[in-house]
C-alpha cells in the first residue's frame, strides 16, 4: 500500500494498527444484508465507505453513523437493485477488501484515458455540438457522464486518440480541443462562465461532477422549468448544548441519494459525527449531526441557507427528467455525434447522459425532454428510434421510477411538522436509534 508523502512513520504505524474492521452479515436483518465498518475516524472516510457500496449499484435502505472520540462505526442495510440480499461471494469479498483498506475505487478504470471537464450554459443541441467537435478532432469517446441542473451543464468525458489508441498527450492537439470546445460552450451568451479543462488526472467521476456544479454555483440559479418541480425538504438546526448542527433531509428515495448528500457535506468541509438514514415506501429520511472540520457548528443563518441550497441542488442534479433511452450497439468512431445530432434535429434535449464502452460495445443512456423541458412526444420518440434503429435504441424505465413503483406498499413515511418537530425527531433518533441501536443492530429490521 502506498502512503501519502506527508505521513511520518508514527502516523503510518497508527494507520496500520487501526485498519478498518468489516463485518458483512446476512442473518441479522430479514430483508437486507448488513455491512458494519469500525475504524479510526478521519475526514472523508464515511464518504469512502458509501462510495464503495454505491459504485457497485447497491441500494442503501437504512444506515447508522456514530463517532466516539477517534473512532467511528457505520452500519449499512443494503440490497441489490432488485431489493434482494447480497449472495454473490465475489461482491461480498470485494466489499470486505475495499472497506477494509479504506481504498474505494476512485479511478473508475480511466487511467489510460484523457479527461475533458466541461461546464457552461445548457441549451438544445449542445451535447451534439460537443461530440461533433470531438469526432472532427479524431477523439474517440470511451466514457462520459453529463449532468444538467438549473440551466447549467457539467460533463466529464474520457477520450483517447482515434489513430494511436492512446491518451492524448500532444500539447498542440490539447490546445485545439480546449479552444474549440470552449467556443461551443460559450455560444452567444456564456462568454464568462464556460470552462474547459483537459487533464490526465484520475478522479471519481460523480464526485467530480458534484464539485464542478458546486464551483459553478448552480445552487444559486433556478431555471423556469425546474422552478416548478418539487423541492427536497432540507432543514438545519443548531443543537447548542452539544455543539452540533442537525441537518434533516426528506425526499423521494432513489439510487445514490446518500452518496450525493454526504459527498456535498464532505466537499463543503463538514464532518458527519452521527446520523441515521431510513426509507419508508418511496420516501427517504436522513439526518446528520455535523460540525466544521475545525469542530465548530454552523454559525449564521446565511450559512444555514447555503447548506440547504447546496443539499437541495445535490439531490436534484441526479433526479433525471424525461424519457430514458438506452442505446446498445457496436461501438464506432462518430457514433455519439450521429445519435445526438438526430436528437437535436427532432427537438429532443438531453438532460443527463451516461456513456460507456464494454469491449467493442457502446452502452449509452440518455434522458431526453422536448425543447421546453416537458415530456417528449411519443411520436417523436418513435421516429427517432426508427431513424437510429429501434432494435438498438430502446425506451427503458428510469431507476428512480423503479424505486417509486417498489415503494407503493402500504408503508407510511414519517413526517416532521416544522422546525421544532425536526429537532425532536433528530434528538430522539440520535439517542435511541443511532447510539443505542448500534449496539443492538440485530433487533432492528
Amino acid at each position: 500500500m502506498e502512503w501519502p508523502a506527508c505521513l511520518d512513520e508514527y502516523e503510518k504505524l497508527v494507520r496500520r494498527m487501526n485498519t478498518p474492521r468489516v463485518v458483512i452479515d446476512n442473518a441479522v436483518c430479514a430483508n437486507a444484508t448488513v455491512v458494519k465498518v469500525d475504524s479510526a475516524r478521519k475526514h472523508g472516510i464515511l464518504l469512502e465507505a458509501i462510495q464503495v457500496l454505491t459504485d457497485l449499484n447497491l441500494c442503501i435502505k437504512k444506515a447508522y453513523i456514530s463517532s466516539d472520540g477517534r473512532w467511528f462505526m457505520d452500519v449499512f442495510h443494503v440490497t441489490d437493485q432488485s431489493g434482494s440480499k447480497l449472495t454473490d461471494e465475489s461482491v461480498i469479498s470485494y466489499i470486505e477488501q475495499s472497506l477494509g483498506t479504506c481504498n474505494s475505487t476512485t479511478t473508475n478504470g480511466f487511467k489510460d484515458l484523457t479527461a475533458l471537464e466541461l461546464t457552461g450554459t445548457d441549451r438544445l443541441g449542445l451535447l451534439s455540438e460537443v461530440f461533433a467537435v470531438l469526432a472532427d478532432l479524431q477523439c474517440n469517446v470511451m466514457e462520459a457522464k453529463v449532468w444538467t441542473h438549473n440551466g447549467r451543464i457539467a460533463s466529464l468525458i474520457y477520450v483517447k486518440d482515434c489513430l494511436s489508441g492512446f491518451p492524448i498527450e500532444d500539447s498542440q492537439k490539447i490546445n485545439r480541443i480546449e479552444g474549440r470546445l470552449r467556443n461551443v460552450l460559450k455560444g452567444d451568451n456564456d462568454i464568462l462562465s464556460a470552462k474547459t479543462t483537459v487533464s490526465m488526472a484520475v478522479t471519481h467521476t460523480e464526485r467530480r461532477l458534484h464539485q464542478m456544479m458546486f464551483a459553478d454555483r448552480d445552487y444559486e440559479r433556478r431555471s423556469r422549468t425546474e422552478a416548478t418541480t418539487v423541492t427536497p425538504s432540507v432543514t438545519v438546526q443548531n443543537w447548542a448544548e452539544r455543539g452540533y448542527s442537525v441537518v434533516n433531509v426528506q425526499c423521494k428515495d432513489r439510487p445514490k441519494l446518500l452518496f450525493d448528500i454526504v459527498c456535498t457535506l464532505t466537499d463543503m468541509e463538514y464532518v458527519v459525527f452521527h446520523g441515521t438514514i431510513d426509507t419508508a415506501g418511496n420516501q427517504a429520511i436522513q439526518e446528520f449531526y455535523i460540525r466544521h472540520s475545525d469542530g465548530s457548528p454552523i454559525s449564521s443563518e446565511a450559512e444555514k441557507q447555503r447548506v440547504i441550497q447546496c443539499l437541495q441542488a445535490a439531490i436534484e442534479r441526479r433526479t433525471s427528467e424525461g424519457v430514458r433511452l438506452e442505446l446498445r450497439t457496436s461501438d464506432r468512431w462518430g457514433l455519439l455525434s450521429d445519435v445526438t445530432r438526430t436528437f437535436r434535429e427532432n427537438g429532443l434535449n438531453v438532460t443527463r447522459a451516461e456513456i460507456s464502452t464494454l469491449e467493442d460495445m457502446a452502452v449509452n443512456v440518455f434522458y431526453v425532454t422536448d425543447t421546453a423541458g416537458e415530456a417528449a412526444d411519443p411520436k417523436i420518440i418513435k421516429a427517432v428510434r426508427e431513424r437510429i434503429g429501434s432494435g438498438i435504441l430502446k425506451v427503458k424505465e428510469s431507476p428512480s421510477r423503479m424505486y417509486e413503483n417498489k415503494g407503493t406498499r402500504n408503508e407510511a413515511a414519517p413526517t416532521v411538522g416544522g422546525a421544532g418537530g425536526a429537532v425532536l425527531l433528530s434528538l430522539g433518533s440520535l439517542v435511541r436509534r443511532n447510539l443505542y441501536n448500534l449496539g443492538l443492530i440485530g433487533s432492528y429490521s
